[in-house]
């Protein structure tokens, strides 16, 4: 007897469960604190066309919406007459993959009674793959690391030692970045096992109805969706930092009937340094922003993908061209989301928040002895911190919180296990968030200090330093964000910078911007505010009109 739609509906939340437990898997036996704490990853269920028909909850919207588009890709290069049952396949090509070589994306096929039926598919950030190290100072793709093609990490079930020990040859923490290569892999086999037991279960035995009724289901929720927002054509502009130069993203939304179109044209031209953003990369989160805000409540799949289209001209930052330098491509990704909703919120006012600090303050650290013959090793560390978000419509903006990414910040013990650094501070930053009805999310003041016997260098990635973020009907902007030693001493945004010991480096990330006229908001909020130490004294007079 054929499965009813009710028994394809219980399936279908059943998968859910399924890739959950395929991400936990991951974050559980993973080397990299990038990946154990903070949940950079994504994992998700493919059927043998390489469409996505299920995905984690946990994970990044940039990794898992790039991996829709991924699988496809091994499945094209591997060829159907070499993929055969114990194969496990990787890449961490950029315009392949997600769009930097930190990531690796990892692809084992399933195979149910000697035919395959499917693909399970994960992505994680490594600590390091070689090259300069995770920063924006390489002019060139062969500058920033390794780069391994679509290939198989196993054969029916025997790892590959040759890319192992070119992987180790490669790369300055071999013992994790190796290891995290095992991890992708375990929790793609873990998904496996728990996908057989549901098939059991079901006494089903391929996945091409289940996919066909996921994604023929979420396509028409998405469309209708779609077709709910007013008919027209909606532009915005937005001014961010860039490397040497400023840089403006430009997006026309233009929505017919049940479809729309996001186009970059008019967006900056590619940058010499590695703030580029692979095209693959732009549609992920062009794509996560408008869903969030047009159809949030339809499961994230090929289906409720597709029918938004989004295009940037080639050559453009944002759809750079190999071998454009891309190893810090999160920087202006992670602000994608910003410019589409700028656009948005003139079709669907009262929906889209104000724009925050969005793009993660991503800290490559590479500690060194002071003494190079003292025989201390040498450590990378690698940490993930969050400015604030923009105020939404009908609440204030979060602090400290990643949006879009939705990563979590690494605790600072995990952290100062893995280098030898000192975490003096972590704390919110008053006066941060923009003024308005409903005020910005703040940001943070970061310290952090080399420990005696070492010096560190360090890769600044941050933005929204020269432009921060700005608010939205009425809202004041966000605090911008600075680099500097704790002495005060200025440093740059972006590139390669060394910290002496005895000297802290000082990060005062962003605030998001603020929503609504800042007088309209309540008496008592403000008072809780000034006492709460969100806001200053000065900020309570002047944006706010509080003189209680």
């Amino acid at each position: 007897m054929a499965p009813t739609s009710i028994d394809y509906q219980i399936m279908w939340n059943r998968l859910i469960a399924v890739v959950e437990e395929q991400a936990t898997t991951l974050i559980r036996t993973a080397f990299s604190t990038s990946v154990r704490e903070a949940g950079d990853l994504s994992a998700g269920l493919f059927d043998r066309r390489g469409r996505m028909i299920a995905q984690a909850v946990t994970g990044t919207p940039g990794h898992v919406n790039a991996m829709a588009e991924s699988v496809t890709h091994f499945a094209r290069e591997i060829g159907a007459q070499n993929i055969f049952e114990g194969d496990v396949f990787i890449t961490n090509d950029p315009w392949l993959g997600t769009g930097h070589l930190h990531d690796f994306t990892v692809v084992t096929p399933v195979f149910r009674g000697g035919l395959h039926i499917g693909f399970f598919a994960c992505t994680a950030h490594v600590v390091d793959i070689g090259g300069r190290g995770f920063g924006p100072d390489g002019n060139e793709v062969y500058e920033e690391g390794l780069l391994v093609p679509i290939m198989k990490f196993a054969e029916r079930g025997t790892v590959s030692d040759v890319l192992l020990r070119i992987v180790r040859a490669n790369v300055r923490e071999p013992d994790q970045v190796v290891g995290d290569m095992y991890s992708l892999a375990a929790c793609n086999e873990i998904g496996d096992r728990r996908l057989q037991t549901m098939l059991d279960e079901f006494g089903i035995d391929d996945l091409d109805g289940l996919s066909d009724f996921i994604i023929e289901t979420s396509r028409k929720a998405t469309h209708a969706a779609i077709a709910s927002v007013p008919a027209g054509t909606y532009r915005n502009t937005m001014d961010v930092d860039g490397y040497d130069a400023p840089v403006t993203m430009a997006v026309t939304l233009t929505v017919e009937g049940d479809r729309l179109k996001a186009d970059f044209a008019g967006t900056s031209g590619m940058s010499r340094f590695g703030v580029n953003v692979p095209e693959v990369y732009t549609r992920a989160y062009a794509c996560y922003g408008l869903k969030c805000a047009i159809a949030p409540r339809v499961p994230n799949n090929t289906g409720s993908l597709e029918p938004f289209e989004i295009t940037a001209p080639e050559g453009s930052i944002l759809a750079a061209k190999r071998p454009a330098p891309v190893s810090v491509r999160h920087v202006l990704g992670h602000l994608v989301p910003d410019v589409v909703l700028g656009a948005l919120h003139q079709a669907m006012p009262d929906t889209v928040p104000a724009e925050g600090a969005s793009a993660l303050w991503n800290i490559q650290i590479s500690a060194r002895p002071s003494d190079p013959d003292s025989g201390l090793p040498n450590r990378e560390v690698l940490m993930f911190n969050s400015g604030g978000t923009g105020a939404r419509p009908c609440a204030d903006g979060l602090s400290a919180t990643a949006f879009p990414s939705g990563v979590s910040t690494m605790s600072m013990e995990a952290t100062e296990h893995v280098g030898p650094i000192t975490v003096w501070r972590k704390d919110l930053r008053e006066g941060s968030g923009g003024a308005g009805a409903l005020r910005g999310g703040l940001g943070q003041t970061i310290e952090i200090e080399p420990r005696a016997d070492y010096d560190f260098w360090f890769n600044a990635m941050f933005d929204r330093v020269k432009n921060a973020a700005r608010g939205r009907a009425g809202g004041g902007p966000g605090g911008a964000g600075r680099v500097e030693l704790a002495d005060g001493t200025p440093l740059n945004a972006k590139g390669r910078q060394l910290v002496r010991n005895g000297k802290r480096l000082r990060l005062s990330l962003p605030g998001g911007g603020g929503y609504g006229d800042p007088k309209r908001r309540d008496r008592a909020r403000v008072a809780a505010d000034l006492e709460a130490g969100m806001i200053t004294p000065e900020q309570a007079k002047v944006d706010y009109g509080y003189d209680d």
